[in-house]
């Protein structure tokens, strides 16, 4: 007998029919002799909509009550799927994240896993039900307080109980068929890839790819989780995240030059501009950044004006967490000694990701070339061995993704197929 981990997004349990529909599937994996434990997020857009109807209430919602807020969203989801495998003759049992042993520290928004005592599950699985976990929630044992992981906890928890249970497989359901060359509702001829390594989905799921985020896959490969990334609308295989592509029935694979493209419009650029080029000042600078708790992506600085001493530094980082990093660097401008601040939220960032690269000449060339002919115009860039990101204008990058997609020859022959909408 198996243990399967299977988590199931917003659009997958979407209303009442939805929901139906991925109890079936459920109960299914479980009569083909299968031990089942689920991880669900909130119906649809519930999560959005808790948090407009906060910020009716209040410009500033109090963190723990928000976090208290959000992860009523899962429960409802959950009590319902609980409920519609019942009523197909089949025990059902559904947890919610403190429940089911998810330790995370005090952080509320964002807090990341320390433990997983899944006690509970194991006790209802011996007894041969199947265990429904909320997603995207947790505990902390010193504060006694709900916490929520952020954006994308729902894949994380499912692969957190993955480990902790030693699970055969974590399947990720979506709406689409897998993971795709690009956004299939960005890029219409993206194809499904059969798969990916773990290394190329970290740096793709960092770029924006938003059907896996960059922490579940993280925690999956730290622990050694085998991910099977599938439509909840289908029985297709869909991709599956391994660890390399050495071998294919005992045959030497060749790694793709580019495995992907993924664009991201949620981040922004803030330029420090007239930093004296000295020694220390960069860090002193990323030193208030870093108090903020922002997380940076891109970081360019700009060649030293001889005339003058001093440069400029520009770095990316997400729109929602501009204003406090802009506060946050206001208030050290004194001591730290530059001329100003400028912000721009109008940016968009696409990135190529390929194993491939560090075997192949030519990529950033072919990239670069595609922007050119198409007139989009790169503001920054920044590379890694196996991923080249570019920073273009917002309204740009959408053309951007496609022309770059065609460019490396990965269109399919056909369009791609979105069950949902969402992605998730």
């Amino acid at each position: 007998m198996s243990l399967i981990v299977q988590k199931f997004g917003g659009s997958s349990v979407a209303d009442a029919e939805s929901i139906k529909r991925v109890a079936k599937r459920i109960v299914e994996t479980r009569k083909a002799g299968n031990d089942v434990v689920v991880a669900v997020s909130a119906m649809g857009d519930t999560t959005d909509e808790l948090i407009d109807l906060a910020h009716e209430v209040t410009p500033m919602p109090d963190p723990r009550e928000m976090d208290m807020l959000l992860t009523t969203g899962e429960r409802i989801s959950m009590a319902l799927l609980a409920m519609a495998i019942k009523s197909m003759g089949v025990d059902a049992r559904s947890y919610t994240g403190s429940q089911a042993g998810m330790i995370t520290d005090a952080r509320h928004g964002s807090a990341r896993i320390v433990d997983v005592t899944p006690t509970r599950l194991r006790e209802a699985l011996d007894e041969g039900a199947i265990v429904i976990v909320a997603g995207f929630q947790g505990f902390n044992r010193d504060t006694k307080d709900i916490t929520t992981l952020g954006r994308g906890g729902s894949d994380t928890t499912a692969v957190a109980l993955a480990a902790a249970l030693g699970a055969d497989v974590c399947e990720i359901y979506t709406d689409v068929d897998g993971i795709f060359t690009a956004d299939p509702r960005v890029v219409p001829r993206a194809h499904k890839i059969d798969r990916v390594t773990s290394e190329e989905m970290l740096e793709l799921a960092a770029a924006g790819a938003k059907v896996l985020y960059i922490r579940a896959v993280e925690y999956a490969r730290r622990h050694g989780v085998t991910l099977h990334v599938r439509s909840s609308f289908n029985n297709n295989e869909g991709t599956w995240v391994v660890d390399s592509y050495d071998t294919d029935g005992g045959v030497a694979v060749e790694e793709p030059i580019i495995t992907g493209v993924a664009g991201d419009l949620n981040e922004a650029k803030i330029t420090v501009v007239g930093v004296p080029d000295v020694p220390g000042k960069a860090a002193e600078i990323f030193t208030v950044v870093a108090s903020t708790g922002a997380n940076i992506d891109m970081i360019v600085q700009n060649v030293s004006a001889a005339s003058t001493g001093l440069t400029d530094i520009s770095f990316t980082l997400p729109k929602v967490e501009g204003e406090k990093v802009l506060t946050a660097l206001r208030a050290g401008q004194e001591s730290a000694g530059f001329q100003s601040l400028q912000y721009d939220d109008q940016i968009g960032k696409l990135a190529v990701v390929g194993a491939g690269m560090r075997t192949s000449a030519g990529v950033s060339a072919q990239l670069f070339r595609a922007l050119s002919d198409a007139g989009i115009n790169i503001e920054m860039i920044s590379t890694s061995e196996i991923r080249i990101s570019v920073v273009t204008r917002a309204d740009m990058l959408n053309e951007a993704m496609r022309v770059v997609h065609t460019a490396f020859g990965l269109d399919g022959e056909t369009e791609a197929v979105v069950h949902g909408g969402t992605g998730r």
